[in-house]
């Protein structure tokens, strides 16, 4: 028997990482993508069908597949979309576009995240419980979020098999999933929620966590699917165009989840869309780690009592040391030099041709993250 069905909160619009798009051109962007979601998923019923599996299954599964895959805000999937439309310098024809979408899709299949809500005891994901908390699921989770993997493999061999770049799509998918899955093992060991030592927390080991959780699959993963689909060239003379995407976009992963860790804290639920949690479910967070960097032995002994605590007043107690150290002039600072140092490293992007010279790798597509990314409020 399937899951009692629980329908996806939709997201408010985001905008897409073409910022020189009108607001009614990112959401008319962003629809077409959406709307592509209902040929993919009647594709991955097709082949689970074939399989001769029973009726309860397949109904388990398109539960499985609408409700965890399509409610988010949906920005790693159109960034794929959009960086390819970038790379090829004009509208993508339709078979160009549902290729594309099919590697965004790809994207946002994140698997890990339902495994991840079962590993921390989340509650929600994306305004709604968490699929292990939906009635019937629990553990079954764990399967259920193999299989959101095993589709990523299913949709490539479908669609791309007889490219030449086959198998570099298969690769980054695979590379990208052990790195996320690394991120999450010293994410886990770091900070379980139940045992608070602060002293396993430290700056570089929450850079570690950061790159390998959030950078590699959200910010370079979409845009080196991007690439591979318009042919960018290995190296060219002493460019290597996937290193150049690298170089920019993990350090762009970095700054993105310091934002987010950043609006935890100080951000109003009116403004984030929830009521931040970090400090008391015992978070590795640039926050904390950024405080204890600076702070007195009696502030330190402040955090050691009440960090992690499922406490109003201890929170409450944290917070205050936060403010103590000066955390909000510390991010502000921190936020204009990171941008600074990525607009610099963007404007020397050289403009590679692609293998058959359907495409350039162009300076615009990193531009365009950055500008999505910076002074956000949510």
């Amino acid at each position: 028997m399937a899951p009692a069905a629980l329908s996806p909160t939709a997201q408010a619009s985001s905008h897409s990482p073409q910022d020189i798009k009108t607001k009614a051109q990112q959401q008319t962007s962003r629809q077409r993508f959406v709307d592509t979601w209902t040929i993919i998923r009647n594709e991955l019923l097709d082949a689970f069908k074939a399989q001769g599996v029973p009726p309860e299954a397949v109904e388990w599964y398109k539960s499985s597949l609408d409700y965890n895959v399509p409610g988010g805000k949906l920005n790693r999937g159109l960034s794929v979309v959009d960086s390819v439309e970038i790379f090829k310098g004009r509208p993508l024809t339709d078979d160009e576009y549902l290729k594309a979408a099919i590697l965004g899709w790809g994207v946002e299949l994140a698997y890990f995240l339902v495994t991840d809500d079962l590993m921390d005891g989340s509650i929600t994901r994306r305004g709604q419980p968490c699929w292990y908390r939906v009635p019937k699921v629990g553990n079954i989770a764990v399967n259920d979020g193999g299989m959101l993997k095993s589709c990523i493999f299913v949709l490539v061999k479908n669609h791309f098999k007889r490219e030449p770049y086959y198998v570099d799509l298969l690769e980054l998918y695979q590379d990208m999933a052990y790195i996320t899955e690394t991120g999450q093992l010293v994410d886990l060991i770091t900070a379980p929620e139940d045992n608070v030592d602060l002293s396993k927390f430290s700056l570089n080991h929450y850079k570690t966590i950061v790159t390998f959780k959030t950078a590699f699959y959200s910010f370079y993963l979409p845009v080196a699917l991007a690439m591979t689909m318009c042919r960018m060239p290995v190296r060219v003379e002493q460019t290597t165009p996937y290193q150049i995407a690298l170089d920019i976009l993990i350090p762009l992963g970095e700054y993105f989840q310091i934002q987010d860790d950043f609006l935890d804290f100080a951000g109003t639920p009116e403004q984030i869309g929830k009521i931040g949690t970090d400090i008391v479910d015992n978070k590795c967070s640039w926050c904390v780690n950024t405080t204890l960097a600076v702070a007195s032995p009696a502030q330190r002994a402040v955090l050691n009592a009440n960090y992690g605590r499922k406490d109003a007043a201890c929170e409450a107690r944290v917070k205050a040391v936060f403010e103590e150290v000066g955390l909000r002039e510390k991010y502000e600072a921190y936020e204009r030099e990171a941008y600074e140092q990525l607009s610099a490293m963007i404007d020397e992007v050289p403009e590679v041709e692609s293998v058959d010279g359907g495409a350039v790798l162009r300076k615009e597509a990193f531009r365009a993250f950055l500008e999505k990314v910076y002074k956000r409020s949510k």
